[in-house]
């Protein structure tokens, strides 16, 4: 879409290699207004700047700077700016199961209110829409969006919370870190880890937090690093070294390398190299 401007692009996750897809959209609207219609799946938004109006349940609803907004399957709606600024927003579009999978919910969780207050729950929410829009790693999608999702629901609908507790948090994270290591190239999703341990997938997440304090797909990823170290130490090129440690290309070893080390792989590879001469 361009007019004045006006920006909206798609991008596509999946929950695991072979896992079911979530599209996510980021847009930016000053004049377009959209024509009624429903979706099938939760659309899940958090405004970023300017302000929304929504034409939601018979009435309309504002949504303004880090409101997150919640539009249940079926409802008919429309959306629009609100000011002569226009807006921009993230939304991401779910199926009703991602949001039960932490509660003792047997139908789709009800949100009583489709815009709400929770900063650090929008923040998160954002932080995961930038990062999987830019890298939609499967694993990533599905370590971070199941989570965040299931918090959605236990913080603001009507679902009730399942006990925390996972016995045996330290052998269940043990065991996925094993098969996550030994299938660095092609890890298995989650869902199958999940399975083959006989839990839900959020009692894998929660399990695996407890136990390391950090999700599967940043466990992987700070593993990956180390691997790609001792790659970068014998002269491999970063390029070279993404794809013999499972980033999908050389800017994701870049970003987690620079996050886990503070550096480049090029520049850690160039101060090694100075190093042994």
């Amino acid at each position: 879409m361009d007019a004045r401007g006006e920006q909206a692009r798609w991008t596509r996750a999946r929950l695991g290699a072979a896992g079911p897809p979530v599209d996510l959209l980021t847009a930016c609207f000053d004049r377009h207004v959209y024509a009624p219609h429903a979706h099938d799946e939760f659309t899940v938004g958090v405004t970023v700047g300017g302000l929304e109006v929504i034409a939601y349940r018979g009435g309309h609803i504002h949504s303004g700077p880090g409101s997150i907004v919640v539009l249940e399957p079926g409802e008919v709606h429309t959306g629009g700016p609100a000011a002569p600024d226009g807006y921009s927003y993230r939304a991401l579009y779910a199926t009703p199961d991602l949001l039960t999978d932490g509660t003792r919910a047997a139908a789709p969780p009800h949100f009583r209110e489709p815009v709400l207050d929770d900063p650090e729950l929008a923040a998160a929410l954002r932080a995961a829409h930038t990062d999987l829009a830019r890298c939609p790693d499967p694993l990533e999608a599905e370590s971070r969006l199941p989570w965040l999702l299931t918090a959605l629901a236990r913080r603001h609908s009507t679902a009730r919370a399942t006990d925390d507790t996972v016995p045996g948090a330290a052998r269940i994270a043990r065991v996925a870190r094993d098969r996550l290591a030994a299938e660095l190239l092609a890890p298995p999703s989650l869902a199958d880890l999940a399975t083959d341990l006989g839990l839900s997938r959020y009692q894998l997440l929660r399990a695996f937090r407890t136990a390391t304090g950090m999700p599967p797909y940043a466990w992987l990823a700070q593993h990956r690093v180390a691997r790609a170290r001792g790659l970068l130490e014998g002269g491999l090129r970063p390029a070279e070294v993404a794809a013999l440690v499972g980033f999908a290309d050389q800017a994701h070893l870049t970003r987690w390398f620079r996050r886990v080390l503070g550096v480049t792989p090029a520049a850690y590879r160039n101060s090694v190299q100075d190093r042994t001469r």
